[in-house]
């Protein structure tokens, strides 16, 4: 099965999104990067591609110009086992961006990302639908998810 690469588009900062990316993530590197040449269309010698992997996914930067940015329709969701890795990957990816709800923050390069720790997904998928909901509802409420506020909406007193 041929291997499935997403392909970033940047104005200009590729190489700069995919050293902080890497520089976020454990077990990953840069592995190539790609300049133009007189051919252009971009000025000759500046980036063009950037491989990199994150955590072993393989992802590419490509430096487009203007014309597309990124928007909500596509995320990347991180599935943090615990508080502590959430609060690692919101903190490091929230830097210079923008929080949204529901686990949801744009990064300094405005790609969305997900970060939702393995107890939510637990917890709305919970065969008791009432604790399910309680989980959701709190969820829904928040900005960075708090496992010790999921279980307490889940499971109160």
């Amino acid at each position: 099965m041929p291997r499935i690469t997403p392909n970033l588009w940047f104005d200009t900062q590729g190489e700069e999104a995919a050293e902080f990316y890497v520089s976020v993530f454990p077990n990953s590197e840069i592995k190539h990067i790609l300049y133009y040449g007189e051919a252009g269309p971009g000025p000759a010698g500046s980036v063009l591609t950037v491989d990199f992997t994150l955590d072993g996914q393989a992802y590419t930067a490509i430096n487009g110009g203007p014309e597309f940015t990124f928007n909500e329709a596509v995320s990347l969701l991180i599935n943090c086992a615990d508080q502590e890795e959430v609060d690692h990957y919101w903190q490091k990816l929230g830097e210079g961006g923008q929080e949204g709800p529901c686990g949801w923050l744009k990064d300094r390069y405005g790609l969305s990302w997900q970060v939702v720790p393995a107890a939510l997904d637990e917890l709305i998928n919970d065969e008791d639908q009432a604790r399910a909901q309680r989980a959701m509802k709190a969820m829904l409420g928040m900005k960075k998810i708090d496992v010790a506020a999921l279980y307490a909406a889940a499971d109160p007193a």
